[in-house]
Parts: structure tokens; sequence; C-alpha cells
């Protein structure tokens, strides 16, 4: 049941709160986190002094109006050095911001975490499509290890690599800060090798193919672009390496192993499309010179998974599961009474990108082929 928070205790949430099981409502195959009050803390930077305090919130915060926020220095949801202030307070450098916040984290699917190896130093996992690995943003319940703290009670972990949110497969997670380091000296070292499988459009060549362009990626806009290699100081981007081998193909889709040397943002995303078959259902990076049949293609995917994945919750299921309801309303909150934030509505796939296994000195780590890996010719 919504429940009005207006003459009710809040009870503030902060990082050393641990996920719990019940934090988590699944619906029509989306996994959603009950809204929480929390404590976002900042230090105020060398360029936020002299600012008043709704000025650096306007400023830098733009998620929400100025109204909201000059309610909320004055209702002391916005706070500073741990006392409520004036809307026409000026901040000083260093000083610590607190902003009390109902907060609504982004849908996931609502696909298990499942547990590959579990051992006495390292857990490995088959990481869900659109579901981050660790806190960040405006994700910190809807993660891999935010999930498998509140669902199978393993903290600390620490994961050793990365993979975009909406890439899946393989994650491998030390469970101790020393088993990490030992890890990430090897990656380092160049010791490590690693493979995914993407599926892409087109008939990718039969032979191996090498790209060796530096990657660019654009923090502001979310995407990377591809440079020559080239001694010229101008240059922005990284150096990069990817190896590309063909599994199989219809014509109209290849599966593809991929072998990254690097480890740059998007990288195997933007190396696939430097060779004209990039990824087949990736929106950020396909181009408009792919066919529509592929884009039409891609919509029907997207469709026919949203209709595979609709995980409604059985009365044996492990999940502890509820409705929409089951969550308070905050009267200054911009995005009550909706569960997911304002502009998530859960509806996105994961990419046809997939970890499958990494490799080091004396170990090896692997992870079952999606589905869609299986071409029907």
């Amino acid at each position: 049941m919504k429940r009005n928070r207006e003459d009710m205790e809040i009870v503030w949430q902060t990082p050393a709160n641990p996920p719990e099981r019940h934090d988590y409502i699944f619906r029509n195959g989306i996994r959603y986190v009950k809204p929480y009050y929390f404590e976002f803390i900042s230090h105020a930077k060398v360029r936020w002094a002299g600012k008043t305090i709704v000025d650096l919130f306007a400023d830098e915060f733009k998620g929400r109006n100025r109204d909201y926020y000059d309610s909320a220095v004055k209702s002391g949801r916005i706070q500073v050095d741990g006392k409520t202030v004036s809307v026409y307070y000026r901040v000083k450098s260093s000083q610590k911001i607190s902003h009390f916040l109902h907060r609504h984290e982004p849908p996931v699917m609502a696909l298990d975490v499942k547990i590959l190896h579990k051992g006495e130093d390292v857990l490995t996992v088959c990481k869900p499509a659109s579901v981050p690995v660790h806190p960040c943003g405006q994700y910190r319940k809807n993660t891999v290890v935010g999930i498998l703290q509140a669902e199978h009670d393993l903290a600390p972990l620490f994961p050793i690599h990365r993979l975009d949110r909406l890439v899946s497969g393989l994650l491998i997670l030390a469970r101790s800060a020393s088993q990490a380091e030992i890890f990430r000296q090897q990656i380092e070292a160049g010791m490590v090798k690693k493979q995914y499988v993407a599926k892409v459009v087109g008939e990718f060549p039969e032979e191996e193919q090498v790209v060796n362009l530096r990657v660019n990626f654009n923090a502001r806009e979310g995407r990377s672009t591809v440079e020559p290699e080239s001694t010229d100081e101008k240059v922005n981007g990284k150096s990069a390496c990817t190896k590309f081998t063909r599994i199989s193909t219809n014509g109209k889709y290849s599966i593809v192993s991929c072998h990254p040397v690097t480890g740059r943002t998007h990288q195997i995303r933007v190396h696939l499309l430097s060779t004209g078959h990039p990824i087949a259902n990736d929106p950020l990076y396909l181009s408009d010179q792919i066919d529509s049949n592929s884009r039409s293609a891609f919509t029907a995917h997207k469709i026919a998974v949203k209709s595979t994945h609709s995980l409604e919750p059985k009365s044996n299921d492990n999940h502890i599961t509820g409705s929409e309801e089951d969550f308070d309303i905050d009267p200054m909150c911009t995005n009550c009474p909706n569960l997911a934030p304002i502009g998530y509505d859960g509806s996105e796939e994961g990419l046809w990108l997939h970890c499958v296994r990494y490799s080091g000195p004396d170990w090896v780590y692997e992870c079952p082929y999606p589905e869609w890996a299986s071409l029907s010719l």
C-alpha cells in the first residue's frame, strides 16, 4: 500500500546500509527497487565556493528544478555541515553538503545473477544484461554486487574487470582486497586473456580480422569513436586492439568470437562497427547505413524478448515479490507515485555481446554461451 510520509518518521539510509532481499519488487519481468530515503553526501569544490546553496544545486544538479531545491533547503532536506541553512547561504570550499532524497533506482531485467563458481577467494557469476556491476550513478541496490549481497549474503566483493551495463556474461569477483590486487597485477602485466561472443550484422569475413584503432571515449555523449594509430600528439584516443574470428553465419547475421587485447570503453562495439559489422541490436552504434531490415529485426526482437522474459513470480519462487503499491509516497519527491525514476520504463534489452571466458597464468573461468549465439540457417 502506498503511504504518505508527511506525518511519519523517516529512516535515512547511507551507503553503510546493505541491500536486503525485501528491497526488491518484481513485475512483468522487471526488477524494481522499493524507493527509499537516502543521504547523498558531497564536499564543496573550490569552484562552488561563494555560490548560494540554491544556485549551487540548480547549476550543478540539473535533474530537478530550482523550485524543488528552494523547498528542499527550506525543509532541511539539503544541509551544510549537518545543519539547516537559509536559501541565501553561501557555500565555502570543502564543506560537507548533504541532500536527503527519496531515492528511486532505475529498473533492470528480472534475470537471476547465476553463480558459476564459488570458491574461498573467487566468485564468478553470469551477469544479466541491463544490470550494472557495482553501485554507480543512480544505481545502488539494482547492481550485481547489491543483488548478490541481498539474495546470497555475499559481501564484500571486489569486481576485477568491467562489463558494460548492457553486456552479459562472465564476471569475476575477488572475495578479498588481497585477491583483487593479485588479479589487478596480472591484468596490468598483460597476463590475462579475454573472450567475448557477439551477434553482428551481415556475413563477417571467414579469416581472422585484427583491428588496431585508437578508441576515444566521450564521457559527455556516452559513446566512443575510433581513430587510426598515429604519432600525432593531438590524437586523443587510447591505443586499442581487438581480434575477431567468425564462428558461424547465415548471411544475414554472424556470430563472432571477440578477443580484446586492450580494455577500452566500448572497444569491441566500435571496433566491430569499424569493420562494417556492428552488433546487430546496438542502438548506440548502429549506423544510418545499416539496412532497414536489420532495424526492423531489432525492433521485432525486442518485442519477442520482452514477452519471453516476462517472469511472473510463482508462489514457490524464492524472490520476495510485491506490487507497485508497496512503497511510501514522499510529498516532495519528483518521481512519486511511480516506482521508476522519470525517464526509465524498464523496456531496454541487453546487447548481443556476452563475455564467455577469462584466463590467467594458472586459472580459467568460463560462462555458457547465450541462446542468441545459435543461428538458424
